[in-house]
């Protein structure tokens, strides 16, 4: 499987996935609104997620993928016996992770579910202004919690199977826990205490049945995943501290997403739900583009540089930053364009009113001016991250994350939730820079001819689509203002519009090209 072919199996089940989280976000809007119980289980449902990023998806990713591609690459040999044998040793390096993963999951997962009351005044300390509300949190944290035992450890799955090229079956993982919070919405809503309460309990089975389609996966690849004694290794030792210092580095994003729901707690009633709201329409692109690109990227670059292959690593790190620009910049300037649109399209109904949209969609506003940002750290960190170096991109999250606490905190309090989106946008575009300016120093990327070339004339297409975005939503205002059936219709007349738009300008101003594709899908094979 090439670069191109990986990214668009990524991206398309990533999509897919974002579809039935919309489904599952309306749901959750019309179910809860933006209230108490509405962000008591946004802090629920954030709690395991952060450290799901922190620990499982962006450290044990970025330090474990390259390690096992090194097992899997081995001496470099060709023949059959070779081939097996470095597979042999991958799948040992593989069980030998999966224990300790395990056990020091259990471990921590038990000691949280102890600790949840005090952890919640941490996390949340407004919702004590508010009777009823941090209990209410901390019951729902203490359900959804365990998550994060099963996605850790989809985690490893995933890593694996990424590894070996197959990027399907990790990728459509998430459809799973949409699904299964949907249907635990739909179903048990009104038969629980609250809708919360359904939620979270959704939150619980949907990591059990991750891990069971990843497990299943895994073993018809040949890497069935053995519960094997614990052991401390010299290999189990290296990924360890390969793990530690990516812990912050590969996860700023979601730490940003966490100190901005502290920070929320205390400005006011719902300024949690309109965080949570907006990032969701973000995730969209971040997801489809950013996350896709970063997940093809990482494994391709790791066996590129152990082959001595620096050239193409170069070019496929270009060719990942080529195509992750072409499709977040104009999904960011979509955002700066018509956020009320997006939001009261999605969102408005039921619970979740017209003051709730206005609030949203600024917040969505704020986020999308970093949009470009949150997408170039995941396709500029696996270039740390192949070649084995898991420290440097901890030192730039943690000046940006200063930079993020100060602006948040000093932000708030004229701007309120915007003010914590806003800080957390600037503190991604310094982190942005900061992995661009290392990796060019050290020799390890540079801009090549096309990229050069190819960078003002996406800036252009987007602008020329933001001139045609604007003239239609004006146009279209009739629409949406009108009632839910026309309100969908003008939203997506604007989204057909402004693709339209762009592909137009890019193709015109030779910003992509179909030929560009056809030579990208004769790329070299991931499976080799």
């Amino acid at each position: 499987m090439n670069l191109l072919k990986a990214i668009a199996t990524v991206g398309g089940f990533t999509l897919l996935s974002r579809v039935f989280g919309f489904v599952r976000d309306m749901l959750i809007a019309n179910f809860l609104g933006a209230g108490m119980v509405a962000d008591a289980f946004v802090v629920a449902f954030r709690f395991p997620n952060l450290f799901r990023r922190l620990f499982a998806e962006g450290a044990f990713a970025a330090a474990f993928v390259p390690l096992f591609a090194r097992e899997l690459e081995g001496d470099g040999g060709g023949d059959d016996r070779a081939r097996e044998a470095a597979r042999a040793r991958a799948r040992q390096f593989a069980d030998q992770a999966f224990a300790v993963l395990a056990l020091a999951l259990v471990v921590f997962v038990a000691a949280m579910e102890i600790v949840m009351p005090w952890a919640m005044v941490v996390l949340a300390g407004g919702f004590q202004a508010v009777p009823g509300k941090m209990d209410l949190a901390t019951d729902l944290s203490r359900i959804a919690f365990p998550y994060l035992l099963f996605i850790s450890l989809v985690s490893l799955q995933s890593g694996i199977l990424n590894s070996l090229g197959r990027f399907a079956a990790a990728a459509a993982a998430p459809v799973l826990l949409n699904l299964v919070l949907i249907a635990a919405l739909l179903g048990f809503a009104h038969r629980m205490e609250t809708p919360g309460h359904a939620l979270a309990w959704g939150v619980f089975w949907a990591g059990v049945a991750q891990f069971a389609w990843l497990a299943w996966f895994c073993r018809a690849h040949g890497f069935p995943l053995r519960l094997v004694r614990p052991r401390w290794t010299e290999k189990v030792a290296l990924l360890i501290r390969r793990i530690l210092p990516v812990v912050f580095g590969a996860s700023l994003y979601q730490v940003n997403l966490l100190i901005g729901t502290i920070l929320a707690t205390y400005v006011s009633d719902g300024a949690v739900s309109y965080l949570y709201y907006a990032d969701r329409v973000t995730q969209l692109p971040l997801g489809v583009v950013g996350i896709a690109v970063g997940t093809a990227l990482l494994p391709l670059l790791a066996r590129q540089l152990k082959a001595g292959e620096a050239v193409s690593a170069m070019n496929s790190q270009n060719r990942g930053l080529e195509f992750a620009l072409l499709l977040t910049l104009p999904a960011a300037a979509a955002c700066l364009v018509i956020p009320d649109e997006i939001i009261r399209v999605l969102f408005e109904r039921g619970a979740f009113g017209p003051d709730a949209t206005a609030a949203t969609a600024a917040a969505l506003f704020a986020y999308a001016t970093g949009l470009p940002a949150y997408v170039l750290i995941r396709v500029l960190a696996p270039g740390f991250y192949a070649r084995e170096d898991t420290s440097t991109p901890v030192r730039v999250a943690v000046a940006a994350m200063l930079v993020n606490i100060v602006l948040m905190v000093v932000l708030m309090k004229p701007l309120g939730h915007v003010g914590i989106a806003l800080a957390a946008s600037v503190s991604a575009w310094l982190n942005t820079l900061l992995l661009g300016a290392v990796l060019v120093r050290r020799g390890h990327f540079a801009l090549d001819a096309r990229l050069r070339s190819r960078l003002p004339r996406i800036l252009l297409a987007t602008a020329g689509m933001v001139g045609v975005l604007e003239i239609a939503r004006r146009n279209l205002d009739a629409l949406m203002t009108g009632d839910t059936g026309e309100q969908v219709l003008g939203l997506a007349l604007l989204v057909v519009l402004g693709l339209a738009a762009f592909a137009a300008f890019a193709l015109a101003l030779r910003a992509a090209g179909l030929k560009d594709a056809r030579s990208m899908l004769r790329a070299r094979d991931l499976d080799r």
